[in-house]
């Protein structure tokens, strides 16, 4: 029988979390660091480095890589990552979080997609320590980071004169890559297969569930984009347990999103100059007018038409086009069209709202 005199049992503590080692630092728990990665250098012998926010919390979690600029020009990301490392919530982080703003510094100094060698990234994973200048990179960034992390996000935007609505692409078909998806709270989920090459098909291969994030344009920042994409890292890390839930506010994404099975793109009959009528996020019926395609001698036009119900979430932005270029990228969903419709619209109407309410950048 217990004695009603004794002294409470202490509470057993914790071990105290082990040091997270990144080339040659060592970042203790409750720390955050700055580390940087080294890269092939410039032929004019400039130096170049991979930089890696490491934020090791004071607690055991989940371990977490964000990276951006994968693609040099696709800027979003760096803004998005910036605005997350300010938040004051990251000083409760349990697990860890290894956050790269720009993970390809050499497109980004050429404002370019690729490397000097003219390879994508995104198409050179896992890697080689002894291939081309771009494998070397896909390599560093593969061995350093995804194999040490148990989830990622890896954010981009639409390529050079496309914009994308925010959307996230992953296997939905793994039950915690669509859990994580759901999560982060845009309107459209598309269930894109693997690319061979591609950092999601590395990941995948490790068993690592992962996300990728595409909204906006190459080479412009979007405040839309780039707001949703901080909100939706926040959803995922409190989804991951790696943050607490809000005391105050929607705990999880109010927008519940639609699922995309399939996408197309519409390509152009014939060159010339392209006249949108639909904007990001419209939905069209099969046979809808959404452009013409005018010849800027004659002008004598063509009428171009949606090929299927669905929904517009990627388009061009420039007028000139060629004979076959891609033009809008409609998804096509299993369900009722006008629900998808709805969610994109209510979601583009709160980032109206919260821009008119607020101005977060400065």
């Amino acid at each position: 029988m217990p004695n009603p005199t004794a002294p409470p049992t202490a509470t057993k503590k914790q071990p105290p979390r082990v040091p997270f080692e990144l080339n040659g630092c060592r970042i203790e728990a409750g720390q955050r660091a700055l580390v940087e990665l080294p890269l092939p250098g410039l032929y004019s012998s400039a130096k170049l480095t991979m930089p890696v926010h490491v934020l090791h919390g004071r607690r055991s979690g989940p371990t977490l890589f964000i990276s951006a600029a994968v693609h040099g020009d696709e800027i979003n990301g760096i803004e998005v990552i910036r605005q997350l490392l300010t938040m004051r919530t990251l000083s409760q982080l349990r697990g860890t979080l290894l956050a790269l703003p720009v993970v390809n510094p050499y497109g980004l100094i050429h404002q370019s997609r690729y490397l000097p060698d003219r390879r994508d990234l995104n198409r050179s994973f896992p890697g080689s320590e002894n291939g081309s200048l771009t494998g070397r990179v896909a390599h560093q960034f593969m061995e350093q980071i995804v194999r040490r992390c148990s989830h990622g996000i890896d954010l981009h935007t639409g390529a050079l004169h496309r914009s994308n609505l925010p959307q996230i692409r992953a296997n939905l078909d793994d039950p915690e890559t669509e859990r994580l998806a759901r999560a982060f709270g845009v309107p459209v989920l598309l269930n894109a297969a693997l690319r061979d090459g591609s950092l999601r098909e590395a990941a995948a291969e490790l068993g690592i569930p992962m996300l990728l994030y595409e909204a906006g344009e190459a080479l412009r920042y979007d405040r839309t984009a780039i707001q949703a994409g901080v909100r939706g890292i926040l959803h995922v890390m409190r989804a991951l347990g790696m943050l607490s839930q809000r005391r105050n506010g929607p705990t999880t994404p109010t927008l519940e999103p639609v699922v995309a099975r399939s996408s197309l793109w519409v390509r152009s009959p014939g060159s010339g100059m392209l006249h949108q009528a639909v904007a990001l996020g419209t939905r069209v019926d099969s046979g809808d007018p959404i452009g013409r395609i005018s010849d800027p001698f004659s002008g004598k036009s063509t009428r171009l038409e949606a090929p299927c119900h669905g929904v517009v979430i990627g388009r061009a932005e420039t007028p000139q086009c060629h004979e076959g270029e891609a033009l809008f990228h409609i998804a096509r969903f299993g369900r009722d069209l006008s629900e998808a419709a709805e969610q994109v619209e209510s979601f583009q109407q709160e980032f109206i709202d919260e821009q008119s309410d607020t101005n977060r950048w400065f």
